[in-house]
């Protein structure tokens, strides 16, 4: 209520100077007027999405100046921009602690040569190697993902990385945290880091101290303070957890009992991940690093967490474990999902929660249908937030007319955020096929290609969508009236989404 409450004094702070400001004299309207013109010119002429710059058209055209300054106060963040040419540095700088294996790329560049560019572009534009030796498991539910996060914690030696979106007090993490205050004891590293999100409803503000009492270094990542700043619109939605950096988990579970169905919110909660052990574990270690980093002022001591070169797993074919990050030109996550569409021969299978997209995503889903590739997307029936819903469910005729299928999963909620394709390649991780993932918050995924995990997601996608119904286009018209035009109106606001 106080972060609220500040946040909302300075708004009219704000727009109290500018009315006062306008009233005193015509020459500060006039530089006004041509400060308004100057941000449209802008924006027009700026790379960027084109649905962002509509959105910014919105409150130029209805408050002209109020909307220019606006527009200046958020475009000109310092924090934002200080903390991309930090995050920027850290990875440019952890590259030399996990470098391309230049003899991997060159087998997947002979074995298939797309693939090969696309590993390419993974390690210049996202510092993303890619990986073999690595054995990778998939697991359909949270539910099964806990009992072996739990195995894996009590062999820890050396230390354990969290990184999570949401954690909440109950079975599942309490159980976690026994674990994490033994091992602490007996000397392994241990780190936490969440979301700043959760001092709103899960978590205490100073819970922080309450870890570290217990010998686990533990930090929020931009924890939620009474000064309005775009800063908190990027969030941590990365689900990372590494051991000794041999073993690494990701993917859409947090650290919360609805996410292993101890608790139900939304009928029944289907999510997924994957566990890695071998090689490509070592990246999700650095990217923990790069993370907690952004804030400390120390030099972390990168070397002493490099994982030894060989591994005595088979090889299985390749990983690219890879981050999402909100700042800069590149949409990696996008990317991914595109590059994915784009090259599917046969079909592309999405298990999504959200379904908020971009002109070039619609494209993309669009266009791999009228050309003969089946296109299926399982939604969830029982939504966990009704507006997000609504509008999803705007896109859903444009999508069908095109031949894509949609699903509903009929028992409940999908979390799950899923693309497999060809039996050849498959992406597990955090990134939904919404604006917030694609471009706001910071995310993080595994890449399979030609990895035998890959039947086993798609055999759990074949399995999932026998509990669900298949969507027509008449449907959308049984809606209620309300949520049509609800659905509607937020479309337009659907890059804030």
């Amino acid at each position: 209520m106080i972060v609220v409450l500040a946040f909302l004094i300075q708004f009219a702070l704000l727009t109290s100077i500018y009315v006062w400001l306008r009233e005193y004299s015509y020459i500060f309207y006039l530089i006004f007027v041509i400060l308004s013109v100057s941000v449209v010119l802008h924006l027009f002429n700026s790379s960027g999405s084109p649905e962002f710059k509509l959105v910014w058209m919105l409150p130029l055209i209805i408050f002209p100046v109020f909307g220019a300054l606006f527009y200046i106060y958020v475009d000109t963040q310092l924090g934002t921009k200080m903390l991309f040419r930090r995050l920027r540095s850290l990875s440019a700088y952890t590259k030399q602690y996990a470098p391309q294996n230049i003899a991997v790329k060159a087998r997947l560049k002979e074995k298939n040569p797309q693939m090969g560019h696309f590993a390419d572009y993974m390690e210049e534009y996202d510092n993303c190697p890619v990986y073999d030796h690595t054995q990778v498991t998939y697991y359909p539910l949270g539910d099964y993902q806990f009992e072996d996060m739990l195995e894996e914690l009590k062999k820890a030696e050396k230390f354990i990385f969290l990184e999570f979106f949401i954690v909440e007090e109950g079975e599942m993490w309490n159980s976690i945290l026994e674990i994490l205050k033994e091992k602490a004891k007996s000397g392994v590293e241990v780190r936490v880091m969440y979301d700043g999100m959760c001092v709103l409803a899960l978590l205490p503000y100073f819970y922080p101290k309450v870890l570290q009492a217990e010998g686990i270094q533990c930090k929020m990542f931009a924890p939620i303070r009474p000064i309005f700043s775009t800063y908190y619109n990027n969030r941590d939605h990365r689900k990372i957890m590494v051991i000794d950096g041999k073993v690494a988990f990701t993917g859409g579970t947090n650290l919360a009992d609805e996410y292993i169905n101890r608790k139900v919110r939304f009928g029944h909660w289907k999510d997924t991940a994957v566990r890695l052990k071998g090689k490509a574990a070592e990246r999700f270690t650095y990217m923990f690093l790069e993370m907690w980093n952004v804030t400390e002022t120390k030099e972390e001591e990168y070397l002493k967490y490099k994982t030894p070169e060989e591994f005595s797993m088979a090889n299985d074919g390749f990983v690219i474990p890879y981050e999402v990050s909100p700042y800069g030109k590149e949409r990696v996550g996008k990317k991914v999902y595109l590059d994915i569409l784009n090259t599917a021969q046969h079909y592309v299978h999405i298990m999504t929660p959200y379904l908020i997209l971009d002109y070039e995503m619609i494209m993309a889903l669009t266009y791999a249908a009228k050309r003969g590739i089946d296109v299926s997307i399982i939604m969830p029936h029982i939504p966990d937030k009704i507006y997000a819903f609504a509008v999803a469910k705007t896109y859903y005729n444009e999508l069908l007319e095109a031949g894509v299928k949609i699903y509903e999963y009929e028992p409940g909620f999908v979390h799950a955020k899923v693309f497999v394709a060809d039996d050849a390649k498959a992406v597990v991780g955090t990134i939904n096929l919404d604006y917030r993932s694609l471009f706001h918050h910071f995310e993080c995924g595994a890449f399979l290609y030609e990895n035998s995990q890959i039947a086993a997601i798609e055999r759990d996608f074949q399995d999932t969508l026998k509990k669900c119904m298949k969507m027509q286009a008449a449907d959308y018209k049984k809606q209620k009236l309300y949520m049509r035009v609800i659905g509607k109106v937020l479309r337009m606001f659907a890059p804030l989404m």
